[in-house]
This record gives C-alpha cells, structure tokens and sequence, in this order.
C-alpha cells in the first residue's frame, strides 16, 4: 500500500504504545521482519518545542527506524504547526496526530479524544499543520467520545477535505477505555465515509488471523497492532505471511523467544544506559514470560534487576529451573505449553498463571481516573 508519496513494504502498523514503543522497541520488531511503518508514543507537542529531554527521547531515532512518524498531542494550533515543522527537519516520513487518546491529562488540555468533540476546531488545527509541511499529515482516532457520539466517520470525512494522507482507527469509543470488543462495524463505517485515503484498522490485533478477519471485514487498507505486538514481537512477519500465502507459520520457539529477549534488553541498555536501562526493562520483560511457559521464578527476580549482570543472572537461575519441565531438545512438555498448564502439574509455590490472548495488561479503573 501507499501512504502519501511512500511505498510501504506491507500494509502492517505499529501503533504507538505509551512507555513501550520507544527506539528499542521499534527496531526489535522491525529487525523480525513485517513491519511496513511504525509510529513513536505520544509526544507532547509544546515539550518538543522546548526540547524536553523527555520529548527528545520519545523521538530519538535512527537511519534503521525507517519509515517513521513521529505522533503529536495538543490543542493549541500554533503549537502543533511548529511542532510539525520541527519534526519534519528531524527526518521523519509523517506527522500523526493523537485524536485517540482517552487518558486525562491529554484530554483535559483539548487533545487525544477531546478533538473529535470539536470537529470545526480540530479541521482548522489539521490545515494549519498540513500547509506548513511538506511530508504526510495522519491522524490517529477512535470512533468517538462516547456511543451515542460515534463521530469518527464525519471527522475522517473532514480531515480528508483538509488533506490528511491517512486516518488509523482504534474500534472502540474513548468511554470503553480498552474494555469490551473492537466494533469492526465501526471501523467499516469510516472506510465507507472515506473517498481515497487509506483507512487503517486498530484493536484486539494479537495474532495473524484477528488481522486478515479484520480486513475482510472492514474493508480497511491494513491494521496497526499495539500490545498484540508485545505478546508476540514476531506477529508483524507472521502476519504478513499468512496474508500473503495463506500459510501460519509456528511461533518461535523459546530459544529464539530468549534470544530477541536479550537483544531488546541489550537495546534498552545502549539506549538509557546501563542501570536506567535495566530498570525500565523491568515492565518489559515479563511480556516475553507470557510464553515462557512456567515463569513465576523469572517473574519475580526480572522485576528487580539493576544492571546487566542482574539480568543474565535472573535469566540464568531461570533457564535451570526450567530445565524441569522440558524434554531432551529444551522444549516444554506439552502439559506445561502456555494455556494448557495444571496446576496439578506444579508445586504449590509455583501454580502457574494459564495466559489468554485477551490478557494484555491495561488501565484499569474509570477512564476518566487514567
């Protein structure tokens, strides 16, 4: 597919994630192979004007990180012209703009799901930003604020008429949060509202199968995956095979799962240093251990290292450990598969912790509290 005036090598996204897809991140999946383009987190557009260390982080990037979009948020319109312009001589291939968004304090200052609230206001935003750059213009949205205000397809309609190269939509409304199942009849409604530009799907994106359903359904141009991504880094080749061939091809086993595990650590440490590095791998590591199989012992030591000798030593305690419930070649036994482990199997002390595909970690609580 194309987006703008860029030939993309599959029509497979990376969604922005807050706090995961950072640098490290987005290389370690696009090394896997499938990835067709990858957007940052969420930058706050006047933090980048001030050049923010923080901003700065968020889009740091590299001749490897190709193609990219760096995601805007914010309300004021001067602001994210400005923003826009700076992004543009950073070297990205896009500017996307966060519609989409439902935590407070990006909805509390106009921006995320507040601007498909405005949809004059947010237009005026978009062509302000449009006619100061040269590089595509995306925006990121969800099908409105609440059910009884689906706006998704007016506004994709409007920010078409202001230029905008594509619209990626998440199939829930900013009131469910992340809770209940993405309306693929509401993703299909913007693709119908739509005369040209690519509509890219988004939600519940967690194996090959729920991305070729999704595009059948909605009839959108590709799918952009967020915590499907984390459960399986490899979904984006796996994905763009079976779209091809129609062959699923099997999961990696876990010599291959611990080998990314320790190239995304090694990315974290290159990235923020050793010890800020290891700390901040803490939230990321037990995201691999979903497939480890039993990991509890892993679970435990991963989420206190400091350094890279921690790291080697928690995996290595681990590895021993595991040792028991594999055959010969290193594999688990399949009693102890993920999902299929009892807890007949295991000592008391060890029960493990049966993975669903629908167990992603996210806010929990009101929205309106995130």
């Amino acid at each position: 597919m194309r987006l703008g005036p860029h030939e993309l090598t599959s029509n497979l996204f990376l969604s922005p994630l807050a706090g995961y897809t950072n640098l490290p991140m987005r290389l370690t999946v696009r090394e896997l192979g499938g990835l067709g383009w990858a957007t940052t987190d969420l930058v706050n557009a006047r933090s980048l004007l001030e050049r923010s260390a923080g901003a700065l982080r968020l889009v740091a990037t590299c001749a490897e990180d190709r193609p990219l979009a760096i995601q805007l948020f914010g309300s004021v319109p001067e602001e994210m012209r400005d923003a826009a312009v700076m992004c543009e001589a950073l070297g990205v291939q896009a500017v996307d703009i966060n519609m989409g968004c439902p935590v407070k304090k990006v909805v509390s200052i106009g921006g995320g799901s507040a601007m498909m609230t405005a949809l004059d206001k947010t237009a005026a935003l978009v062509r302000l930003m449009i006619a100061a750059v040269k590089i595509p213009v995306t925006a990121k949205m969800r099908l409105g604020w609440d059910e009884a205000n689906l706006t998704a397809p007016e506004l994709a309609r409007v920010l078409e008429d202001a230029g905008v190269a594509a619209v990626f939509v998440h199939g829930r409304t900013r009131a469910q949060g992340f809770s209940g199942r993405v309306n693929l009849a509401g993703i299909r409604a913007v693709v119908q509202a739509v005369k040209k530009i690519p509509v890219i799907g988004n939600g519940d994106i967690t194996t090959p199968e729920a991305a070729k359903h999704m595009i059948e359904e909605t009839g959108c141009a590709g799918v952009s995956v967020g915590r499907g991504a984390f459960y399986d880094p490899w979904i984006f080749r796996r994905t763009e095979i079976f779209l091809r061939t129609g062959e699923l091809t099997p999961e990696p086993n876990f010599a291959e799962r611990v080998r990314v595990l320790r190239r995304h650590f090694e990315r974290y440490v290159e990235f923020y240093g050793e010890e800020h590095g290891a700390r901040q791998f803490r939230k990321v590591a037990p995201w691999y251990a979903k497939r480890f199989g039993p990991a509890r012992p892993f679970k435990r030591s991963i989420v206190a290292i400091n350094s890279r000798a921690d790291f080697e030593a928690a995996l290595a305690e681990y590895l021993t450990w595991r040792a028991q419930f594999c055959d010969e070649r290193g594999e688990l036994l399949e009693k102890f598969s993920p999902g299929k482990m009892e807890a007949s199997f295991m000592r008391p002390d060890d029960e493990p912790e049966v993975f669903r595909r629908d167990a992603i970690p996210v806010p929990q609580g009101p929205v309106e509290m995130w």
